[in-house]
């Protein structure tokens, strides 16, 4: 029987499906260059494959790269998952690719709002929130709007897919209202997403600023053919500036990252980084945490993920930038990831991770509908 968990840029641009071969499976792990940047040692970029599915989808957001075969899912593959319809329309998206690193692609799920087997608010709109748990249970944020504007956006929910994409389940309720990104930690049977929310009162401000975005931190016993089941949720992160916005959808709190203890957070429109203490432990919310850096090269960071040399690496929505932070909060490196759109780079860069044997940085650029590497 299904289970309910009752917690309850834009682009048009198609491209041609052409791969690039970019890496060795066999080939040695890098870790960073002289000056102590991860991503100092890469100087090229290589388009692996359109992302766009046979329904026409676009605006691809979510990355995760898949680290071990399960069912459907094959080792160094990398799922992508797509916010927008084949009309262009945000929050309307419904399907997640695979993609190997030569280019092959194909549909790993198109989730039907009709057929959820749980509460899921609004429908089917897929974020940047994308994961994969021990077993390969995918788990994937819907912040669905009815036509594309922010005015019909619902809270929407966290949707559970099996390895073979199948849904098995949804989290809605008790602060998920609008999941944007998401992280996630294993430890043994149990596991630990951390998900940021980007609609609370953020619709009814009408563009105007609010300071209520969040920061939630579920915790999951995963293991054997079971769903997922949640043990408990936590606001850990409060009072995230936010606001709607005709060609975002919606600005606010995005990607996440956890290292040592610590849980880094994109604080989109201050252009900054944040640092939650205590985030896999704490029982209560640390406001905003503590400012790691900003300004500089960030300028409206987006997708974040933590380097191998535990450096912070953020994707700029404001101009095409790639930037790596040091946990003290010192910009090392940028390189310029997408010139398209005026200003250049706008809007076109929200979910990467880090491409096996760390030899590289996959990223989608949504101006042309794509999964690139930077290598």
């Amino acid at each position: 029987m299904p289970v309910t968990h009752r917690l309850a840029w834009a682009s048009t641009a198609l491209v041609g499906a052409a791969a690039t071969a970019v890496f060795a499976a066999a080939a040695p792990a890098a870790q960073a260059d002289s000056s102590g940047s991860f991503i100092g040692q890469f100087h090229k970029l290589t388009t692996i494959a359109s992302t766009v599915p046979s329904n026409g989808d676009v605006n691809p957001y979510g990355v995760a790269v898949v680290r071990s075969s399960k069912g459907s899912l094959v080792k160094g593959n990398v799922l992508i998952s797509n916010f927008n319809n084949s009309k262009n329309l945000q929050g309307t998206g419904t399907t997640i690719v695979q993609v190997s690193p030569r280019g092959k692609v194909s549909v790993f799920a198109q989730i039907v709002a009709s057929k959820l087997p749980g509460s899921c608010p609004g429908g089917v709109g897929l974020t940047t929130a994308l994961e994969i748990l021990r077993g390969g249970w995918v788990v994937v944020g819907s912040l669905p709007t009815r036509n594309g504007m922010a005015a019909t956006a619902k809270a929407g929910c966290l949707i559970v897919l099996d390895n073979r994409g199948r849904v098995r389940e949804t989290f809605s309720g008790m602060g998920i209202n609008g999941p944007w990104d998401m992280a996630a930690i294993g430890n043994g049977p149990t596991a630990e997403l951390f998900v940021s929310n980007v609609l609370n009162g953020t619709v009814k401000a009408n563009g105007k600023v609010v300071r209520n975005g969040t920061i939630l931190r579920l915790v999951l016993m995963v293991g054997g053919p079971r769903p997922p089941r949640l043990l408990n949720i936590t606001t850990i992160g409060s009072g995230f500036p936010q606001r709607t916005d005709p060609s975002a959808l919606v600005i606010g709190p995005t990607g996440l990252g956890f290292s040592h203890g610590t849980l880094y957070v994109a604080n989109s429109l201050v252009s900054g980084i944040n640092a939650i203490p205590g985030a896999a432990f704490r029982a209560s919310s640390a406001g905003t945490g503590r400012v790691v850096t900003s300004g500089g090269a960030l300028n409206t960071p987006l997708g974040l993920i933590i380097a191998p040399n535990k450096n912070v690496l953020t994707v700029n929505g404001g101009n095409g930038l790639i930037v790596e932070t040091t946990p003290s909060g010192r910009q090392v490196a940028k390189k310029m990831l997408d010139s398209s759109g005026s200003p250049p780079g706008a809007g076109a860069l929200f979910g990467l991770g880090v491409a096996p044997n760390n030899a590289g940085v996959y990223y989608v650029d949504d101006a042309v509908n794509t999964l690139r590497l930077l290598h």
